[in-house]
């Protein structure tokens, strides 16, 4: 059966038939530092609606190697090492980089720039898409699932 969002690689996929519950283009420094990318395209889905077939098959470290406690972990193929998620340790969210995790980036379109800051000296982006220095100011974070 086809979903409606799918990636991964071929060890381990996920997959949603919900829809994200924020969709955006981050300008953080754990982003950049993490992917290489100067942005990223980043989805969050809440926790239950991103469901992953081989749990098992994940390898997990800290998002964030300058704060190893933090909420998210990296999970990648424990096979191919390919990144398949970012999972909240919380179980609030689920996180996707469309371009990354294989996900089709053109149906999941970000809707806003997230954690910019003029300070670093990148220029303020100009796609016609709200810019904001953290994440959108109505979004909630969910409930643990």
């Amino acid at each position: 059966m086809a979903h409606k969002y799918a990636g991964g690689c071929d060890h381990v996929h996920t997959h949603s038939d919900g829809e994200p519950i924020d969709n955006h283009v981050c300008h953080c420094s754990v982003c950049k530092r993490v992917t290489g990318q100067p942005t990223t395209h980043v989805v969050f889905f809440k926790h239950g609606d991103l469901a992953v077939d081989n749990v098992g098959g994940l390898n997990r470290q800290p998002f964030n190697d300058q704060n190893p406690d933090g909420p998210l972990e990296l999970c990648t193929c424990a096979t191919c090492g390919t990144p398949i998620m970012l999972d909240d340790k919380q179980h609030r969210i689920r996180v996707i980089v469309p371009n990354l995790m294989g996900y089709e980036s053109a149906s999941l379109p970000a809707t806003y720039h997230a954690v910019y800051d003029p300070a670093t000296g990148v220029p303020r982006p100009n796609d016609g898409r709200p810019v904001e220095a953290g994440l959108r100011p109505d979004f909630v974070w969910p409930d643990p699932s």
